[in-house]
C-alpha cells in the first residue's frame, strides 16, 4: 500500500470515529429533543400518517425524518445513537453525492479533494451528528442538484434518463423531508441558470412525464393521507408553515440580513479565505463553454438558497446547510487547480485567525454572570481550546508543506487537524449537555415515578425531557408551537396556574419541571412542594 493510500484510510478512520463520537452526547434541546419525541411518539403509537409531539398533533414539518428515525428505534431502541443514525446516514448521502460528482467533473485527485473539503467544514461534518431537519434537506437536495449534474454530463441516453430520474427522486424526498422548498431550490437554479445563459434547451431534456409521474409516486401518498386524517392540516402545513414563515416574522426568529454571511465563511472555517476566489474563479472559468457549466450552475444553486434565507422572515443557523455540498464541489475544483505556492496564502491567514480564537475561547467563562454557567464553561474549555490549537497548528503545518509546494501533504494535514478539531469541540460540547438537555432531569425524576404518576411542565416545557422520561407531560399555562394542537385537544392541557393548582392536590402521585421564580411564588401561595433539584432555568419537584 503507497503512503498515499495510507493517508487516506487514517483521514478516513479518523472520520468515522470523529462522526460516531458526535453521536453519542445527550439530545440538546430544542430541535434534537422535539424531533426525537416525535419520532418516539410515532414508534410508540403505530400512527405513521400523523406526527405528535407530547401527545398533539403536530404538522409544521413532512414525516421523512420521523419515519426513518421512529424505525432507528424498533430497531436499536431508544437512545442517542438511534436519534441520530438518519442524519448522520443523510450526511454520507451527500458526502457520496458530491463525490461521484466531481469525479465525474473534476477528476479522482478533484472527489478526493471534494470529499476532504465538506468533511473539514466544521459546520457540514457537526451537524452531521444534531438531530435537525436540515441534513435531511441537505442530502436530498443535493442528490437533486448532483443527479441533474451527472445527467447534464452524460452523453448515454439511458445513463443520463436515469441520472434525471434520481434528481426527482431526490426532489419528492427533499418535499417529503421539510416542504416545499424541495422543490423551489432546484426549479430557482433551473430558472437562473436558463436566465443567465439565455439557454433553456435543458427544459426538455428533464424527462418531465416518467419525472413527474416518479415525483408524485414518492411523495404524494402522505399528503392525502394526512389531509384525509386532518382536515386542518392543509391550511397550517401550506399557508402557515411556508407562506408566514418566509414572508412574516411570526416564528419569532428575526435576524438582519447579513446573519448568514459569518456562518458561511465560519462553517468552511480552514478554506473561508479560499471561498471567494474559488467562486470568482468558478464563474470566470465557464465564460466560454465547451459543455454544461456545471460550476455556474452550482453556484447559481448554493446562491439562491442563501439569498433565499436571507430574505426569509424567520432565520435559523441550520437553514444554510444545504449551500455547503455544491460549494465545496466549486471550492474543491478550485483547490486542485491554484498551484500550492498560491494556496498557502490563503490558509496562514485563517492559522493566525485561529490564536485570537484560542484567547476569546479562554476568557469565556469569565465573561459569564451565572455561576452555573461559568463553571459548564469551565468544564468544556480545554476541549474547546485544544481543538482550536490543534487546528491552528495543523494549519500553520498545512500552510508550510504548501508553500514548499507539497500540496497532496499540505491538503491532508488540514482535513486531518479539521476533524481532531470537530472532535475535541463537541468533546467540549458535551460538557454544556447539563444546561442544553433535558436528560440530567429525567434523571432526578425517574426515580419518583411509577406508571400512574402524573407529570406536569409548568410554563416551561423541555424538548427533551419526554423523550428520556419515554412519557409525554402535562402542559400548564404554555403553548408556543403546541397552538394547532391544542386547539384539536384542549384537554391534553391545563390553561392556567389556578387550575394546575387544582389538579396538583388531587389523589395520586405528580412530579412537575417549574421555572425557579415560580417555584418560589406557589410555594409563598402555599402550594405543598417537595424541591428535588434546582439550577437557574429550572426545578424539579414532587408532590409531598
Amino acid at each position: 500500500m503507497t503512503l498515499r493510500r495510507v493517508a487516506l484510510a487514517l483521514l478516513a478512520a479518523l472520520a468515522l470515529f470523529v462522526a460516531i463520537d458526535n453521536m453519542e452526547r445527550p439530545l440538546a434541546n430544542p430541535d434534537e429533543g422535539r424531533y426525537s419525541e416525535i419520532s418516539r411518539e410515532m414508534a410508540a403509537s403505530g400512527d405513521w400518517v400523523t406526527p405528535r409531539l407530547n401527545g398533539l398533533k403536530y404538522f409544521e414539518k413532512p414525516p421523512l425524518q420521523y419515519w426513518a428515525s421512529a424505525a432507528s428505534f424498533r430497531l436499536f431502541g431508544e437512545n442517542e445513537y438511534a436519534a441520530r443514525a438518519y442524519t448522520m446516514l443523510c450526511a454520507f448521502v451527500a458526502l457520496l453525492a458530491v463525490f461521484v460528482t466531481a469525479r465525474r467533473f473534476i477528476g479522482g485527485d478533484g472527489a478526493l479533494v471534494a470529499a476532504g473539503v465538506l468533511l473539514s467544514s466544521p459546520y457540514f461534518l457537526g451537524l452531521g451528528g444534531v438531530v435537525t431537519l436540515d441534513m435531511g434537506l441537505t442530502a436530498w437536495t443535493t442528490v437533486t442538484a448532483c443527479a441533474f449534474l451527472l445527467a447534464m454530463g452524460e452523453v448515454r441516453p439511458g445513463w443520463r434518463r436515469a441520472w434525471m430520474l434520481v434528481a426527482w427522486a431526490g426532489m419528492a424526498l427533499a418535499v417529503l423531508s421539510k416542504g416545499l422548498i424541495g422543490i423551489v431550490f432546484p426549479g430557482a437554479a433551473l430558472f437562473l441558470h436558463g436566465l443567465v445563459h439565455r439557454d433553456w434547451r435543458l427544459l426538455a431534456r428533464l424527462e418531465w412525464a416518467r419525472g413527474l409521474a416518479l415525483f408524485l409516486l414518492v411523495a404524494a401518498p402522505w399528503f392525502v393521507l394526512v389531509s384525509r386524517a386532518n382536515p386542518e392540516f392543509a391550511h397550517f402545513f401550506f399557508v402557515h408553515e411556508h407562506f408566514e414563515r418566509f414572508l412574516t416574522t411570526s416564528h419569532r426568529r428575526t435576524e438582519p440580513p447579513w446573519f448568514f454571511v459569518p456562518i458561511l465563511f465560519a462553517g468552511f472555517l480552514p478554506w473561508m479565505l479560499a471561498l471567494l476566489p474559488a467562486a470568482w474563479d468558478g464563474w470566470r472559468r465557464e465564460a466560454v463553454r465547451t459543455e454544461f457549466p456545471w460550476r455556474r450552475f452550482a453556484l447559481l444553486w448554493s446562491g439562491f438558497i442563501f439569498l433565499f434565507f436571507s430574505a426569509s422572515g424567520s432565520k435559523l443557523p441550520a437553514y444554510l446547510l444545504p449551500v455547503f455540498p455544491l460549494l465545496a464541489l466549486v471550492l474543491a475544483d478550485w483547490l486542485v487547480r491554484v498551484p500550492p505556492e498560491r494556496l498557502w496564502k490563503y490558509v496562514a491567514p485563517v492559522a493566525i485567525l485561529m490564536v485570537a480564537v484560542i484567547a476569546a475561547a479562554w476568557g469565556m467563562p469569565e465573561r459569564t454572570k451565572s455561576a452555573w454557567t461559568r463553571e459548564l464553561y469551565l468544564a468544556a474549555r480545554p476541549g474547546i481550546v485544544a481543538g482550536l490549537a490543534f487546528l491552528a497548528a495543523g494549519l500553520a503545518f498545512g500552510a508550510w508543506r504548501l508553500r514548499a509546494g507539497r500540496k497532496a501533504v499540505g491538503l491532508v494535514a488540514i482535513v486531518a487537524a479539521s476533524l481532531a478539531f470537530i472532535d475535541f469541540v463537541e468533546d467540549g460540547y458535551e460538557r454544556l449537555s447539563p444546561r442544553q438537555s433535558g436528560k440530567q432531569a429525567a434523571g432526578v425524576l425517574r426515580p419518583h415515578l411509577s406508571p400512574g404518576t402524573r407529570i406536569y411542565a409548568v410554563e416551561i416545557y423541555d424538548q427533551s425531557l419526554p423523550f428520556y422520561l419515554g412519557r409525554t407531560v402535562t402542559l400548564v399555562n404554555y403553548v408556543d408551537e403546541f397552538a394547532l394542537g391544542l386547539a384539536q385537544q384542549p384537554g391534553l392541557a391545563l390553561p392556567t396556574l389556578e387550575a394546575f393548582a387544582e389538579d396538583w392536590v388531587r389523589p395520586g402521585g405528580a412530579v412537575a419541571i417549574i421555572q425557579p421564580d415560580l417555584y418560589e411564588k406557589l410555594t409563598q401561595q402555599g402550594l405543598a412542594m417537595t424541591l428535588l433539584a434546582r439550577d437557574e432555568r429550572r426545578a424539579l419537584v414532587k408532590k409531598p
